[in-house]
């Protein structure tokens, strides 16, 4: 009896990295003072054809470390009462072993060395969590520390365009206005424009076959 086909791996695709798409919500702009509020990780893997395409969600409401400062403007924003007893908020610490869990299972299960993080202003989302970690005092944190593969510059290469929603639309993708600013809801979406903007790239490594590998 023919083996049963194995879908392909990630392993060589990014020189080992796994893309883990990962969007924050926050209290500022500052990620050394302001809290950490929400947190949505997204799995990125690849289909039986060798696509890029979204996988799981895990996500977290973040309680604010001590001393956090939270804008109020920032709360405007993204419509979070940070206090609300119904948000279940838990611990950095917690939080951020919650969402590393699976991203360190999927590391391993797609033969990646570690995660990179992928983001729409991606070293906003990276500079949050590194100080979260920081201040957790998680000594494997998955994700490369420095780093990133940013949409925004994706966007702008392959669609002319940088704004997330606008980059959505003229990839042909669905963007609700109403469900922006929550984590899991733009995480998502970030995922979908990553996995698109990538496989319209794909033909660039010609004859890719799923491993990493050109076809002679």
């Amino acid at each position: 009896m023919d083996p049963i086909p194995q879908p392909p791996r990630m392993g060589q695709r990014f020189r080992g990295f796994l893309p883990v798409v990962v969007d924050v919500e926050t209290g500022g702009f500052n990620s050394a003072t302001d809290a950490l509020l929400e947190i949505a990780v997204v799995l990125v893997r690849l289909d039986e054809d060798g696509n890029l395409v979204r996988g799981e969600t895990y996500a977290a409401h973040v309680e604010p470390f001590p001393g956090a400062n939270i804008e109020r403007a920032s709360l405007e924003v993204n419509g979070i009462d940070p206090h609300h007893p119904l948000r279940l908020a838990m611990p950095e610490r917690e939080a951020l072993a919650k969402v590393f869990k699976p991203v360190r299972q999927a590391v391993s299960e797609q033969a990646c060395t570690r995660a990179i993080l992928v983001g729409h202003n991606a070293h906003f989302d990276l500079g949050f969590l590194n100080a979260a970690v920081a201040r957790a005092d998680i000594k494997r944190n998955p994700f490369h520390p420095f780093s990133a593969f940013d949409t925004v510059t994706l966007g702008g290469a392959v669609l002319g365009q940088t704004v997330l929603a606008r980059a959505l639309e003229a990839a042909g993708l669905p963007y609700d206005a109403k469900e922006a600013h929550s984590a899991i809801y733009d995480a998502e979406r970030t995922a979908d424009l990553f996995c698109l903007l990538l496989n319209r790239l794909r033909p660039v490594y010609a004859g890719f076959t799923g491993t990493g590998q050109a076809e002679s």
